[in-house]
């Protein structure tokens, strides 16, 4: 299964903020939406990812004036992206061995979706579970 396949089942809303707001705004952001992450957008290109992460090391370095900062002060600039087809399997591996917990999904330098760990560990989930239940009907029609 590929990331596309994963974008197929939703409804392709994907909260993102700018360098430019402030810490505080992202934050409000995050809360409202009871996401951990949001990709930060140069117009349709990602420029970094502000999360949970980021906010704990700002507070932890600036205390309340952390709030006051810009998303471009905090983020993560380093992104690492995936296109839809990628697979699942090779997403989670990634996402894993990097420890990291949300991918921007991206093609010709546009974001298109936006993933988290958990999105993948549910299609793993599913796909056991869809597996056994097949080995169980192919047990009880022998």
């Amino acid at each position: 299964m590929t990331i596309q396949t994963i974008l197929q089942d939703r409804d392709g809303t994907v909260f993102s903020c700018t360098a430019d707001m402030s810490v505080s705004e992202a934050v409000s952001l995050l809360a409202e939406k009871r996401i951990g992450a949001l990709p930060v957008l140069d117009g349709e290109r990602v420029a970094g990812i502000f999360s949970e992460r980021d906010v704990l090391h700002c507070i932890q370095e600036h205390g309340a004036a952390a709030m006051v900062k810009r998303v471009s002060e905090v983020m993560t600039a380093d992104v690492i992206a995936v296109d839809l087809n990628k697979s699942a399997i090779g997403a989670l591996s990634l996402m894993t061995k990097r420890r990291i917990r949300h991918l921007p999904v991206v093609e010709n330098d546009k974001l298109i979706g936006f993933i988290s760990i958990g999105d993948l560990v549910k299609y793993r989930i599913d796909k056991i579970e869809s597996e056994a239940a097949a080995m169980r009907d192919y047990i009880n029609s022998a």
